[in-house]
């Protein structure tokens, strides 16, 4: 579970964060065209679009981990594109663009940099919605295929016991899901107070 969780929000934070670098600094046909692609993408529920690219691929560990990385794209590249449209107008990206440098340089040199803070922010918060991803596709049996572990298959394993011995094993799974991912939620809200100085009662 936690290596398709962190493998995947790497992948998708990876294409979001050059996505949306791309995509805010050209602006333009490109930039509009990207944001439809965006809001097809974001029109499905994950768990949904999750199910269709695992029926269309097969189940597997890489296609699981390809799947929770498709849905998270849409996200970490509004978030970086957000920031981008910001950064470009910026006098420093300014005078590098005046001093002639290429608009390559500019997005790997001065706009890039300043997206690091809320990707990591983003990644953190994301990791925890992978990981459900995750646990409710194998819970389904489209996820991971034993025997390989996961705690969506233990759950998923255990629910044809029902009530009955040992139900209990049912406790370890949903406790370690709902504490891992309530971690790491509260470690992306401990992140986004860190790197806002307003938050800080900074300016």
């Amino acid at each position: 579970t936690m290596i398709v969780a962190f493998v995947a929000i790497f992948i998708a934070d990876t294409i979001g964060l050059a996505w949306g670098i791309i995509s805010g600094y050209t602006g333009g046909k490109f930039d509009l065209f990207s944001q439809r692609i965006n809001d097809v993408l974001m029109s499905f529920p994950s768990i949904i679009l999750a199910l269709l690219l695992l029926v269309v691929m097969g189940a597997g560990l890489e296609t699981v981990i390809i799947a929770i990385a498709v849905t998270r794209i849409p996200g970490s590249q509004r978030v970086i594109r957000a920031v981008v449209l910001a950064v470009k107008e910026a006098a420093y990206v300014e005078a590098a663009r005046a001093i002639g440098a290429s608009p390559i340089r500019v997005m790997a040199r001065h706009v890039a940099p300043q997206t690091y803070a809320p990707l990591i922010v983003v990644a953190t918060t994301s990791l925890g919605g992978a990981i459900f991803t995750e646990a409710s596709l194998s819970f389904l049996g489209l996820g991971i295929p034993p025997p390989s572990p996961s705690w969506g298959n233990l759950l998923g394993g255990l629910l044809l016991e029902s009530l009955r011995p040992p139900w209990w094993l049912m406790i370890a799974p949903g406790v370690c899901i709902t504490t891992t991912i309530l971690a790491f939620n509260l470690l992306g809200d401990g992140l986004r107070d860190h790197f806002d100085p307003r938050l800080r009662g900074k300016l």
